[in-house]
């Protein structure tokens, strides 16, 4: 996480060293996970990288047998994406697009992302449900959604409490 957020801030080693007072040495130990640093050393470096920790509810799913004994995947709270993911161009794995392989869709277009909404709520797992599924696109679409009735009513009490 370090790692990354250093490098989105876009800074070297050397400039998050200096802005918080540590050694490159010891930064580098951090971000390879040579050293474990404590939680207000971790609140110092990414404030002076411009983000700042925070805590939220786990997500964790259940799943449940549908219709012809397939499987959906619920979370119990609906997901947020960043941004950049949650309007990406993205081509759906195999085992979820199977009927289109290969296929693009481009999320920051509604029709796109609301079929392949449809494609992950059908036939995802939680990864899939965590890598595509943004909560308030997701709330924003559902009227729209053409979904199996009984994913449908698997989904419809997450959506409700986030409308």
């Amino acid at each position: 996480m370090l790692l990354r957020v250093r490098q989105e801030a876009g800074l070297s080693q050397e400039e998050l060293a200096e802005r918080v007072g540590t050694s490159r040495p010891t930064l580098s130990a951090y971000e390879n996970d040579r050293k474990s640093p404590t939680v207000e050393t971790m609140e110092r470096l990414l404030s002076a990288a411009g983000f700042q920790l925070t805590v939220e509810p786990a997500i964790s799913f259940v799943d449940h047998v549908v219709s012809r004994g397939r499987i959906a995947t619920v979370p119990s709270r609906l997901p947020r994406l960043d941004p950049r993911k949650a309007f990406a161009t993205v081509r759906l794995p195999l085992h979820l697009n199977w009927s289109h392989p290969g296929k693009i869709s481009d999320l920051s277009d509604r029709g796109d992302r609301g079929r392949c909404y449809e494609v992950v709520l059908r036939e995802g797992g939680a990864d899939d449900i965590l890598e595509y599924i943004d909560g308030a696109l997701l709330v924003d679409l559902w009227p729209e959604l053409v979904v199996p009735r009984d994913i449908r009513a698997l989904w419809e009490p997450l959506v409700q409490m986030a409308s």
